[in-house]
């Protein structure tokens, strides 16, 4: 079982080996805003379960099982700041909001999500419809507001 730290890594890694071609301790921390000494460990860990190959001095590697997810990783991330977006939340809140939510949304919800998200791609008029029903709702919430 990963913790929510270690997707994180196995996101940042897999971003850095596309990125550059190879991922550091250095590069990693820097990114992370972690300490190196905690990339260390953090990178000991991920070895032992055989997702990263880590020569000390050297670059990091992802293995195929690694790669698999952090691929996976970053196009969870992807969708996630996609669908808030097309949800008309603004940019800042969405960097907030998803490093909290992809964590400890379960298989079965991303992938519901995924299919909201692909649904509206496909159907541009259900989504301008949903975005001007919520406009007449901040509208009414507006006036409510006047009122008191």
């Amino acid at each position: 079982m990963l913790t929510s730290s270690m997707e994180d890594y196995l996101e940042k890694i897999y971003e850095l080996m596309k990125e550059k071609g190879y991922a550091r301790v250095s590069d990693i921390a820097s990114s992370l805003s972690v300490q190196p000494s905690s990339v260390t460990k953090m990178i000991q860990k991920l070895d032992e379960k055989k997702l990263v190959t880590y020569e000390k001095y050297r670059g990091i590697v992802l293995t195929p099982r690694g790669e698999q997810l952090g691929k996976l990783m970053k196009q969870r991330h992807k969708m996630l700041e996609e669908f808030l977006r097309m949800l008309g939340v603004s940019e800042q809140t969405i960097q907030n909001d998803v490093e909290g939510i992809e964590h400890h949304v379960s298989p079965t919800t991303m992938d519901a999500l995924n299919n909201l998200v692909l649904f509206f791609h496909q159907n541009q008029e259900c989504l301008t419809e949903f975005n001007e029903f919520c406009k007449e709702l901040e509208d009414l919430k507006e006036v409510d507001r006047d009122k008191q």
